[in-house]
C-alpha cells in the first residue's frame, strides 16, 4: 500500500516538474517572442499620441480605452487565427507576409520622411473630415487609428509567431494570446500616460510647494517636444523594422547578397572593436540598424515614388 502511495506521488511529483518546466519554457519563448516585436511596439508606442491630437482633455483617456480594445480585438479576434492557421499548414507564407507588412512600414515612414522634407509635417492620415464635430469626428479618428493599428499588430504578431514556430499548437496559442496582451496594455499604457502628462503638469503648477510648481512647469512645457521626438522615433522605428525584415526575408528566400554585405560589414566592426570594453558589440548593431533603415528608406521612397504616380495615388493626394 505504502509502496503504491509513494509511487503515486512520485508520478503527481513527475508531473508537476514537467508542468513546471512548461510554464518556464513558455515565459521563455513569450518573453523572446515581444523582445522580438520590440521595434514594432517602439513605433506603435510613439505613433498613438497623435491619435488623439486636438481632443478635448476629458475624452483622451476614454479615446486611448476604445483604440486599445480595438487593437486587442486585432489582434486576438482576427489576427491570431489566421496566424496559427498559416503557422500549422502552410508555415512557408510567414516569410512573405512579414516582408508584405515590412514595406507598408517602409512606405509609412518614407512619407514621414517626405512631409518633413517638403515642410508640410508628417501627414494627416488620422484627421477627421471637414464638417465632422463631436462624436462623428471622434469615431472617425478611433476608426483610422485601429486600422493603421492592424498593420502593425499583424507585424507584431507575426514576429512573435515566427520565434515559436517550433512550440506544438496549444503552447504556441497560450505565448500569442499573452505577447497580445502584454503589448496591448503596455503600448496604450505608456501613451495613456504620455497624453496625459501635460494635465499632471498643470495640476502640479496650482500646488503651493515651489518644488511642484517647477516640476509642473517642466512637464506643461516639454510635452510638446517629447511629442515632436516621439513623432522622430516612430519614423525611425518604422524605416529601422521594416528594412530588418525585408533583409532578413530576402536571405530566407534565398537571395543572400544585401544580408551577406551588412553581416560581413557588422563582423569587421565587431572584430575591429572587440578590444574597446564591448564597444564592438554595440557598434555591430549600430551598423545593422543604420543598413536596414537606409533599406527600409530605399523601399519606401520607391513606394511613395509609385504611389505618387499611379492614378489611384494622385486621386487621394488631392481627394
Amino acid at each position: 500500500m505504502s509502496a503504491g502511495l509513494f509511487g503515486l506521488l512520485d508520478d503527481v511529483a513527475a508531473l508537476a516538474r514537467l508542468a513546471a518546466a512548461s510554464i518556464d519554457d513558455i515565459g521563455a519563448a513569450t518573453g523572446k517572442a515581444t523582445a522580438k516585436a520590440a521595434g514594432v511596439v517602439i513605433d506603435d508606442t510613439a505613433v498613438t499620441p497623435q491619435y488623439v491630437h486636438g481632443i478635448t482633455a476629458d475624452r483622451e483617456l476614454p479615446v486611448i480605452k476604445r483604440i486599445a480594445i480595438g487593437s486587442l480585438r486585432n489582434k486576438i479576434v482576427f489576427i491570431l487565427p489566421v496566424a496559427l492557421l498559416l503557422s500549422q499548414f502552410a508555415p512557408w507564407m510567414l516569410t512573405p507576409i512579414l516582408m508584405l507588412g515590412a514595406t507598408y512600414l517602409c512606405f509609412e515612414g518614407a512619407e514621414k520622411v517626405w512631409g518633413y522634407v517638403a515642410k508640410h509635417g508628417a501627414g494627416g492620415h488620422h484627421d477627421a473630415p471637414a464638417g465632422a464635430v463631436g462624436g462623428d469626428a471622434e469615431r472617425y479618428m478611433v476608426t483610422g487609428a485601429i486600422r493603421t493599428d492592424f498593420i502593425l499588430s499583424a507585424e507584431i504578431m507575426v514576429i512573435a509567431l515566427n520565434e515559436v514556430t517550433h512550440q506544438p499548437f496549444f503552447p504556441r496559442l497560450i505565448i500569442l494570446v499573452i505577447v497580445a496582451l502584454v503589448i496591448t496594455a503596455a503600448v496604450y499604457g505608456v501613451v495613456a500616460g504620455i497624453v496625459k502628462m501635460d494635465d499632471i503638469g498643470l495640476a502640479l503648477t496650482q500646488r503651493n510647494s515651489r518644488f511642484a510648481k517647477w516640476i509642473g512647469r517642466g512637464l506643461v512645457a516639454g510635452m510638446p517636444k517629447l511629442l515632436t521626438a516621439l513623432s522622430a522615433i516612430g519614423t525611425v522605428a518604422m524605416l529601422w523594422v521594416g528594412g530588418h525584415i525585408l533583409l532578413v526575408g530576402t536571405n530566407t528566400l534565398g537571395w543572400h547578397g544585401p544580408y551577406g554585405l551588412v553581416h560581413h560589414a557588422e563582423e569587421f566592426v565587431h572584430h575591429a572593436l572587440a578590444n574597446a570594453a564591448g564597444l564592438g558589440g554595440v557598434a555591430a548593431w549600430l551598423v545593422n540598424t543604420a543598413a536596414s533603415a537606409v533599406i527600409g528608406l530605399v523601399v519606401g521612397a520607391i513606394v511613395v515614388a509609385t504611389m505618387h504616380v499611379l492614378p489611384f495615388g494622385k486621386k487621394d493626394k488631392h481627394s
